[in-house]
């Protein structure tokens, strides 16, 4: 950078400080921005920049911090810093350090931008929905926005009004694929699957190599494709320089695909082929998550439970269906949410959230340190996380039904949390026969989480560990968690119900036997399956593999032979 633009740029930093000094806000805001387009000729800034964009994470942090100890109101350093604590999953920080840049420089739009997605991808949708309004007042026809906005929505429920903001970004640029995607996914869960096939169907005649859009179909589940549709999909395939992100989906859908055409051989080799290129893009390793469930044995103990008995909150609206993905549990959703006193909602990320604020509370090179933050609360902040986890929760409950379902799976970790915060919450294990879902699991390309998914042994451990933990809470909580046998709803429907609402303390209502006419919004891969009533023909679905499967057997073991009850572990 030459000397005049060094001191042009030192000189804007310079006056925003002096202004914000003496109290002229908009004076500072004026002077920071200015400084900002300045920032893009800095030869530090360039040189982090050109670290971020290789993924030389630590020497990006080094030298961003190193610049930012000279100039710490740098808000161009400061939002790159933002930036890079978002991509590395420090979402604390990022939130800290964007929001410092914003208010510093509240002009400073991209900023903003950036800080309401990490609001929204950190589960805040209030407070990135206020950050998206204050954009949209001063750019009111921009589509990242307004596309930002319909994301937030969806995730809040507030379908209808994303799907009408994805048709006014559609109608003045109508060749944004993702954007037709984003649209076709709204339109899914509102129950519109023909509008949402036609919005998948236009993003493929946009990019033809858009693997998600064909996953997106074969996610329907219920649809089928033609053959004219395979020899696409193969086509995009024999691309060399196919990414790999549409080349693992393609997979998927092909796997679907050649199901649905009983060509099971090759149906297999995409789906093995799928797994195995997604499952090296990802961290998960077994003998990690066997040694969290040991550990969450250990801690999680009667003892541990009686100590603390009468601390949470008494609040008994929320009803938790936990367990395996693709075991039942939109079934079971279903079913509850068409009971006059229970609403729907979604997979809610609270409880996750609510780990990942607790493991911030000690030292994080503790093997668990959320359980070690969790054991260390007083009833009171015990009481608290209770009331917080029913706070966070009221914008996603609608129709004012006294009763309100929460269907994350992956919450069958947390029922030590959930016990001690809400007591008085219901539990609900959805298990099916273990071959039957993990080979749903193996079939299923999640969008995000399910890191176990991936590999068939993987996959089998998993499973035996889910068991197994709870296996132990069944000891330590007796009669705490009810559990449904995905078969034996199947085979008596009826029977299950009335079982599965006497455990909720709901009268028998027989609307939730029909409960395929509950036009409610499903998120889920299910989405289409429940609204149908329910057959028969999809217990057995994974036989057709099964001389493939003997991986996934070795590693279940016991659990395998002993199903639906837990064997001796």
């Amino acid at each position: 950078m030459n000397t005049v633009a060094s001191h042009a740029k030192s000189t804007w930093l310079a006056l925003g400080d002096r202004l914000a000094a003496a109290g002229d806000a908009a004076g500072a805001d004026a002077a920071y921005v200015r400084h900002v387009r300045d920032a893009a000729k800095d030869p530090a800034l360039m040189q982090a920049a050109a670290a971020l964009a290789a993924n030389r994470i630590p020497d990006a942090e080094a030298q961003l911090r190193a610049h930012l100890m000279r100039a710490p109101t740098d808000v161009a350093a400061i939002r790159m810093l933002g930036e890079l604590a978002a991509r590395i999953g420090r979402q604390e920080d990022a939130e800290r350090l964007l929001a410092r840049c914003v208010e510093l420089a509240p002009s400073f739009h991209a900023a903003r931008q950036h800080y309401a997605l990490v609001l929204h991808r950190g589960n805040k949708p209030t407070e990135a929905l206020a950050q998206i309004d204050k954009l949209l007042r001063h750019d009111p026809r921009n589509p990242n926005i307004r596309n930002l906005q319909a994301a937030v929505l969806c995730r809040i429920g507030e379908y209808g009004k994303a799907i009408d903001i994805y048709a006014v970004i559609l109608h003045e640029h109508p060749d944004q694929p993702k954007v037709w995607m984003n649209q076709g996914h709204a339109l899914k869960t509102e129950g519109r699957k023909d509008e949402s096939i036609a919005a998948y169907r236009r993003c493929i005649a946009l990019d033809p190599s858009f693997g998600e859009a064909w996953w997106s179909l074969a996610n329907l589940k219920t649809f089928r494709f033609s053959e004219d549709d395979i020899a696409v999909m193969q086509r995009q395939l024999e691309n060399p320089s196919l990414a790999v992100e549409h080349r693992y989906h393609l997979d998927f859908s092909l796997g679907k695909a050649l199901e649905d055409a009983a060509d099971y051989d090759r149906s297999f080799s995409h789906y093995a082929q799928g797994n195995a290129l997604r499952r090296e893009s990802l961290y998960y390793t077994p003998a990690e998550n066997t040694a969290r469930t040991k550990r969450i044995k250990r801690t999680y103990t009667r003892a541990f439970f009686d100590e603390r008995a009468g601390s949470g909150c008494e609040a008994d609206d929320p009803i938790f269906i936990v367990g395996m993905p693709r075991a039942g549990s939109t079934l079971l959703e279903q079913i509850l949410s068409s009971h006059s006193m229970v609403e729907g909602t979604m997979e809610l990320p609270e409880i996750i959230s609510m780990t990942r604020e607790l493991r911030r509370l000690v030292d994080e090179s503790q093997s668990q340190p959320y359980h070690d933050a969790l054991a260390a609360l007083d009833r009171d902040a015990l009481r608290g996380l209770g009331e917080q986890y029913m706070e966070r929760t009221r914008i996603h409950r609608k129709s004012g039904a006294p009763r309100f379902i929460d269907k994350m799976p992956n919450n069958f970790a947390h029922i030590g949390l959930i016990q001690l915060a809400l007591p008085n919450a219901k539990i609900i294990d959805a298990r099916r026969h273990p071959l039957a879902c993990c080979f749903s699991n193996f079939k299923q390309h999640f969008a995000r989480g399910q890191n176990f998914s991936y590999g068939l042994d993987d996959m089998g451990r998993y499973y035996r560990d889910y068991v197994e933990l709870m296996a132990h809470y069944d000891d330590v909580l007796p009669g705490r968690v009810h559990r449904v046998i995905y078969e034996r709803m199947v085979e008596d429907t009826e029977s299950e119900v009335r079982r599965l609402l006497d455990y909720c303390g709901l009268p028998f209502e027989a609307q939730c036997l029909r409960f395929y006419e509950n036009d409610r919004p499903v998120r889920t891969a299910s989405s289409e399956q429940v609204r149908r009533p329910i057959y028969k023909e999809g217990v057995d679905q994974w036989r057709h593999y099964e001389p493939w499967l003997d991986p996934l057997k070795a590693a279940l073991g016991p659990v395998l032979e002993a199903y639906p009850e837990a064997p001796q572990f």
